[in-house]
């Protein structure tokens, strides 16, 4: 008997015992599955940051906070927004900066927080003038954390970036793209970094341009101090004029919020909120039926070239816009194409969606609206859709828009006026969106209403929704104007069932 013989014998004499012990000692039948799907339940603690809004002596700056009713939240709870200011100190009490003198350094008295809010459902507003005005760093908890939003609006009568500027303040993150930056001669931009924590965070600056990555002289280990705003000129990272960037924010250490001021001197200007992750498909919403140019940026951060569709969802249905088919978009460059007055007249969304292999993107718009000499400017990034709720505060009676779009099917969407700043009663409104088209609602407004109010949206079927608010003032002829996109509030998390189980410690 050869030794391949004998070793077969033992495998499966072996295999026999494994065998017989595993037919003797059968567990027992499985329990029940007891398994419950995890609660969604209200979020205890919520931070914003807001960046600093103008440099301009000429500014006028309103802040409105706003935190929708939601059930099963704590009967208490405290919201404030406070100005942003560089808090380190040693362990021994010390100040870190200055003159050292050995004593402790005396504690500044707090400020007073810009605004405070009473109440869930109803607006708090705050406002400051001027170009000195600091970024602030907000804390919502127990009651007012749900869906807690705040609006930073700027009026600028007159020089670089004049109109109207508006940005909903960020949550802390670790990275952030913003496709549609610039470095042109008439343009000023800045990308704005909050850092709302105890310690120092890290933050690298990516640029890429029309041929790639660009190198830049200080856009690596930029440290933003605990508690404090860093405001970066984009043409001080690099020495060449780019008319289209994609600005990346990778976080090394610490979290930050980031927005981008794009000031433009004979176009206005306006905030670029960060597009939403990279992904294969994107929606753009809300692009204002009177748009006179709109210039869609895109980049494709991956190792892989994007081939999109590029479609326009209107009133009526999706259309392609002639001559722009399809946008090609080669791997780690920044790519634009001027649509022009693509919505003619009728509210639009524009829809990008691969033509072949899913390969992740970023994108946004940039928006003209006026002729000549009195253009206004705003950006629209691609967003996240509403999914269960999204707000935004600081809406009028005449001046604001709500745009809904629902690519993949129809959908019925409750929108929510709350009451007023001073005073209001909140009505509610439903609308059908049909598949592929985007609405320009008509709002529902407050009986009574003072002051501002906020929209909350929330949609009734399963089919996504997105939403854009566009707000409008002209000035001296000028149609200021800035729209925000609505994706979900996140006021809610996915908390599992959990029982002790004893079993778990016993071998």
């Amino acid at each position: 008997m050869n030794r391949t013989t004998l070793s077969l014998i033992a495998g499966t004499a072996a295999l026999a015992a494994v065998t017989g012990f595993a037919t003797l000692n059968q567990p027992d039948a499985p329990a029940p599955d007891t398994a419950k799907a995890a609660a969604e339940l209200p979020v205890e603690r919520t931070s914003l940051l807001c960046p600093s809004p103008s440099t301009s002596d000429l500014a006028e700056t309103s802040y409105t906070s706003f935190t929708p009713v939601t059930k099963g939240t704590d009967s208490d709870g405290t919201a404030q927004l406070k100005t942003a200011a560089e808090e380190s100190a040693d362990a021994a009490g010390n100040a870190t900066s200055g003159k050292a003198t050995g004593k402790p350094a005396a504690k500044k008295k707090a400020a007073k927080p810009v605004l405070t809010p009473k109440a869930p459902g109803a607006p708090a507003v705050g406002d400051t003038t001027g170009g000195a005005a600091p970024a602030l760093l907000g804390t919502a908890e127990g009651k007012f954390a749900p869906g807690w939003t705040v609006q930073e609006t700027t009026e600028v009568a007159a020089g670089t970036g004049r109109g109207l500027q508006g940005v909903t303040c960020t949550a802390p993150d670790t990275e952030f793209w913003f496709p549609g930056a610039s470095t042109l001669a008439d343009r000023t931009d800045y990308v704005h970094l909050t850092n709302p924590d105890d310690s120092a965070a890290v933050v690298d600056i990516e640029l890429y341009g029309k041929t790639g990555a660009l190198a830049t002289t200080v856009g690596e280990d930029i440290t933003v101090p605990a508690h404090s705003s860093d405001p970066i000129l984009l043409s001080t990272l690099i020495a060449e004029k780019q008319e289209d960037l994609t600005v990346h924010v990778n976080v090394r250490s610490g979290r930050v919020g980031a927005a981008v001021q794009a000031l433009d001197a004979k176009l206005g200007g306006d905030w670029l909120a960060a597009s939403t992750d990279p992904a294969a498909a994107q929606v753009i919403p809300g692009i204002p039926k009177d748009a006179t140019a709109v210039r869609l940026v895109a980049f494709a951060p991956g190792e892989a070239d994007a081939d999109l569709k590029v479609q326009l969802a209107s009133p009526s249905g999706l259309i392609t816009p002639a001559g722009h088919e399809t946008l090609h978009v080669k791997a780690g460059m920044t790519t634009s194409v001027d649509l022009g007055d693509v919505t003619r007249g009728e509210a639009g969304s524009l829809i990008l969606t691969p033509t072949g292999s899913s390969v992740p993107v970023v994108a946004g718009v940039r928006v003209l609206r006026g002729k000549g000499a009195n253009q206004e400017s705003a950006f629209i990034p691609a967003t996240a859709p509403v999914g269960t709720r999204a707000s935004v505060a600081d809406n009028n009676a005449k001046g604001s828009t709500l745009s809904l779009t629902a690519p993949k099917g129809t959908a019925k969407v409750k929108v929510t006026a709350s009451a007023g700043s001073g005073g209001g009663t909140p009505v509610s409104k439903t609308y059908t969106v049909k598949a592929g088209t985007t609405q320009d609602v008509e709002l529902p407004v407050p009986t009574g209403l003072k002051g501002a109010y906020a929209l909350t949206v929330e949609p009734l079927t399963d089919t996504p929704v997105y939403a854009a608010r566009t707000l409008a003032a002209t000035e001296d002829g000028v149609p200021g104007f800035t729209i925000q996109t609505l994706p979900h509030d996140r006021g809610t998390v996915a908390v599992p069932d959990a029982d002790e189980d004893v079993a778990v410690l016993q071998k």
